[in-house]
Order: structure tokens, then sequence, then C-alpha cells
């Protein structure tokens, strides 16, 4: 599949993504989830994380992320793990597609790939030279196990999604971007959401969105995001999951109706790719794909 490819798939109707990954481990009891956002689940439970694909793919999914979030040997060094990132990464896109097949259908499956520090943090992001040279070992090794493209997630800042991106496109695979936003169409890191979807308008990448953003906020950065590029838009919300560094992210869940009633919003908006983020199920994904095939 190429980005031109990936883009026509996306422009022909709004597709189905899937929701959380290590969260929903996390909420299903799987507490081995919480070791590096879902390498632990990767190591000790396998099998869970298969049947997370599936019941995704069985609510409705078009398109799974494989649990390769902190599959990065930057992360992985903190542990000692840095020699088992080729493995684990091919263990994660292996493990998305038998849960597809389980669900008895054939979906497409994206790696994911974020920030080398805190998802939450901007004022964290390492130095330009090791942002490509991490990001760059990164991509080889995700690209490596063989999925059908890169999904660029959570980036907080426009400097480190260009170098993670420069990373992504010379694998030659099609990219996705999406940033984590607050309020008033903003980065993290107070960019403005347009600027950054323009910045990664390339012909390599096919969609550009935002991501891990609080329900509330996310209209006004698909609408900022809209107004500066033409390719798809994705839209995969927060639903009140939060830490400490991200309180903004602080709220009520919504239920997997409301929810579905936000994705019609962003729809009408621009968005051709919507599932959901931290705080999401299966359910809320079930939602949107029932709104969508509804005519809604």
């Amino acid at each position: 599949m190429t980005a031109e490819q990936l883009r026509e798939w996306l422009s022909r109707r709004p597709r189905v993504l899937d929701g959380a990954g290590a969260g929903e481990l996390l909420r299903r009891g799987v507490a081995a989830a919480g070791q590096l956002w879902g390498v632990g689940a990767l190591l000790q439970t396998p099998d869970e994380v298969r049947r997370l694909h599936t019941d995704y793919v069985a609510a409705g999914a078009e398109l799974l992320t494989a649990l390769t979030f902190r599959v990065a040997p930057y992360a992985l060094r903190r542990l000692g793990l840095e020699d088992r990132a080729a493995e684990l990464a091919a263990r994660a896109v292996r493990l998305a597609r038998e849960g597809a097949a389980e669900a008895g259908r054939e979906v497409p499956v994206l790696a994911s790939m974020t920030t080398l520090e805190d998802c939450y943090r901007p004022d964290r992001v390492p130095t330009e030279d090791v942002l490509l040279e991490e990001h760059a070992a990164t991509a080889e090794i995700l690209a490596a196990a063989r999925p059908d493209g890169l999904l660029l997630e959570t980036f907080n800042t426009i400097p480190e999604a260009l170098a993670a991106l420069d990373a992504a496109i010379a694998t030659g695979l099609p990219v996705i971007v999406s940033f984590a936003c607050r309020e008033g169409g903003q980065l993290l890191s107070g960019d403005d959401a347009g600027l950054a979807a323009a910045a990664v308008s390339l012909s390599e990448v096919a969609a550009v969105g935002a991501n891990c953003t609080a329900l509330k906020d996310m209209l006004p950065a698909l609408t900022a995001m809209a107004e500066a590029t033409v390719l798809p838009l994705v839209a995969y919300a927060n639903n009140a999951f939060f830490a400490e560094d991200a309180p903004h992210l602080q709220a009520e869940p919504v239920d997997p109706e409301n929810y579905a009633r936000c994705a019609l919003a962003w729809r009408a908006a621009g968005a051709r790719l919507i599932g959901g983020c931290c705080g999401t199920t299966p359910e809320h994904v079930a939602a949107v794909a029932k709104a969508f095939a509804e005519g809604r």
C-alpha cells in the first residue's frame, strides 16, 4: 500500500480505527500492560493482546494499531531490552494480524510510533541530533516487522514530528501523523494545530490529525487542521483517561453513544479515519461503526 492508495481508501468514505490499546488492557486487569505502555503485555500476555485486536475488529474497526507505542530502542533501553526491539515489533504486528484473522476479517495494520520522551511533556523533547538518530532506528525496526503503514501518534511538537516523519518516509511505508492537542486548536507545545498539519502535509503522508486530545478540544483542533491541509483528517480522542502529567485531560468519561455523536461532528469537520484513544473500548468503536453504517 502506498500513501496515495491509503489516501484514496480513506477518501471513499469514513473509516473506523480501533480504540485504546494499553489503557484498555489495563482496564481489563492486564497489569503487565502498564510496563512501558504495553510492552509488558507483549512480553507476558500476548494472548490478551491478540484478543484485544479480535474484539476491535469484531466491533467494526477497519484499521488496527499494533501495540508498538513504546517499542523503540530509546524507550526499551531503560529496561535493558533494547536488543529485543525487533522481536517485539514483529510480535506486535503478528498479534494484530492474528487477532483480525480470528475475527474473520483481513484488516490493515499500522505500527505505532511516538515521541521519545513523555507524550504530554513537550519540554522534554531531546536535541535534534538525538531525535534524528533515535527515530531513524525506531522506524527501521518497525518497518522490518512488515506493517501496512506507520502511525506517528501523540506528537506534541512540530520539530519532533518532522524528525520522526523523515525517518518514517525513509522506510517507504505510507504514514499517518497525529498530534496531541489542547484547548484552542493548539498542540501541547502551544503551536497552532493548523501549522502542524501544514508542516507534515507531504506526498508520503496519507492523513493528519489529532489523538489523545480531550473530547471538548478535538473539534477546534480538526477545524484548524482542515483549513491548513487537503489531506484526509484522523481523529481519535482521549475519553477522560489522565495521569498527573496530563491534567488537561481530566473530564467525565462519555458512554459509547455520546462518543459516537462526537465522532459524527468530527466527520463533518473532515475526519475520514475515526476511532478512540485512551479511555475508549471496543464498545465505543462499535458505536462509531454503527453510526456510520446507519448513515447518520
